[in-house]
């Protein structure tokens, strides 16, 4: 049985199995209010959810935003049979959507079984390749796999790397066609950050400063999530594509054609921030370099 195990525990979050169930906690609590009134946001929860966009930073930036995407899957469906992550491509540059071949991904809470099946039916259609290599030093699906232990402690993965081309499009209509055949219960997340703004990212193209990153928050973030919420694909991928908005482009991308797949026509947004906001929330202190974060759900 080969098991791919953790490369940023105890760095994006905790390794030990009791500080990792306290983080969680504390990411859960930190959004109850919100879902305690449905509508919040002036929009209710799709009745069921057939995807997500979620962000992939540490969980002290990023946990709590990326926690009501699953947090609201949990609202909705009180089980799920499998969790298609589609990761971003930050080392991986082959052309093809690339599958982990592990049977189970560690976690500090436990070992997660990878949906063969369903892999299996991928590959089949050779819309994928496996390529494990590629997952080894990837974190936007780790950071995320404890999130699914933890509230559906019997859901399976199905972890694919997706590159930022129209192939994740085409990998988003074919995972829809595969989960209305499986007679599963399944959800598709997309990781994904958005803006890297500032000088420690090399991108300013707004200048430096608190009005820069209030354009990288409130315009270039604000086109991304426009295509998603619209569920426009490939306008998504041409936004990422010329403003740099996004680091997971086609792992959002292919979120959305399986959510389009599986008849969703409009997303829902959760939540919009960014680090600055969030250390100045936390610390009282903010930076010249912020990256944003979105919670969406279809």
């Amino acid at each position: 049985m080969r098991t791919r195990k953790p490369i940023v525990a105890g760095q994006f979050y905790p390794s030990g199995r009791n500080s990792c169930l306290d983080e969680i906690k504390e990411c859960l609590e930190a959004l109850a209010p919100v879902f305690r009134q449905e509508d919040a946001g002036g929009e209710s929860l799709p009745e069921t959810i057939a995807a997500g966009i979620v962000p992939h930073a540490g969980w002290f930036f990023s946990g709590s935003t990326a926690a009501m995407v699953f947090s609201a899957v949990k609202q909705r469906h009180e089980k799920i049979d499998t969790f298609v992550i589609f990761g971003a491509a930050h080392g991986y540059f082959g052309p093809m959507p690339a599958l982990d071949d592990s049977d189970f991904w560690e976690t500090p809470l436990g070992d997660v079984a990878v949906d063969t099946d369903l892999a299996e039916r991928l590959l089949n259609q050779k819309l994928a390749v496996s390529n494990p290599s590629t997952h080894r030093s990837e974190h936007s699906i780790e950071v995320q796999v404890p999130f699914v232990k933890y509230l559906f402690p019997d859901a399976k993965i199905l972890p694919i790397v997706v590159p930022p081309s129209e192939k994740a499009i085409v990998l988003g209509q074919a995972i829809g066609d595969i989960i209305k055949q499986a007679g599963k219960t399944v959800v598709c997340i997309g990781s994904t950050d958005l803006t890297h703004y500032g000088p420690r990212y090399g991108f300013t193209p707004a200048g430096i400063g608190s009005e820069a990153l209030e354009w990288a928050h409130k315009i270039n973030d604000q086109d991304f999530i426009d295509f998603a919420l619209k569920m426009e694909p490939k306008g998504l991928l041409d936004s990422a594509a010329k403003n740099g908005n996004a680091c997971g482009p086609g792992a959002a991308a292919a979120a959305i054609e399986a959510a389009k797949s599986l008849g969703k026509t409009k997303g829902v947004l959760l939540a919009h921030t960014n680090s600055n906001e969030v250390m100045l929330r936390k610390m009282g202190t903010t930076s010249a370099d912020s990256v944003g974060y979105a919670a969406i759900v279809y």
